[in-house]
């Protein structure tokens, strides 16, 4: 079974949302839910995931041997979701050998060029159809 990380700080909305989708989904999968503060833990422990835990070591442990790696796309920056993401945080995604699946949101000061404007929900959904193909 592939081991799937989810990563998320602030107040964990598109944490959530992507672990409801998962699990709605029924797709067959290690979920994993690692947010950078507890707040955001708990909202997706709330939505169903199973394992959990919060800070940078959690972050720095489970992308080791992570399959998936899901989140905003401020992981991979330092810094970003307003410190939220440590340098140590934001080098232990980008060097893990983890398929990335990184959402767009606006919150991190990171634009991709060519990316289409979407809801937060159309990006969820296109995140975990994504998902379903490397499952």
């Amino acid at each position: 079974m592939k081991k799937v990380v989810v990563i998320d700080g602030q107040g964990g909305r598109l944490g959530r949302l992507l672990i409801e989708s998962i699990l709605k989904d029924n797709l067959s999968c290690d979920l994993y839910a690692i947010g950078t503060n507890s707040i955001a833990t708990a909202a997706m422990l709330k939505a169903g995931a199973l394992h959990g835990a919060t800070g940078e070591n959690p972050v720095l442990v489970s992308v080791r041997d992570a399959d998936i790696v899901i989140g905003p796309i401020g992981i991979i920056s330092a810094d970003s979701l307003l410190g939220e993401v440590t340098p140590n945080i934001a080098v232990a995604v980008g060097q893990s050998p983890a398929v990335k699946l990184l959402i767009p949101v606006g919150h991190c000061n990171n634009q991709v060029i060519g990316v289409q404007d979407m809801s937060l929900n159309d990006m969820v959904r296109t995140a975990v159809e994504r998902m379903k193909t490397l499952l």
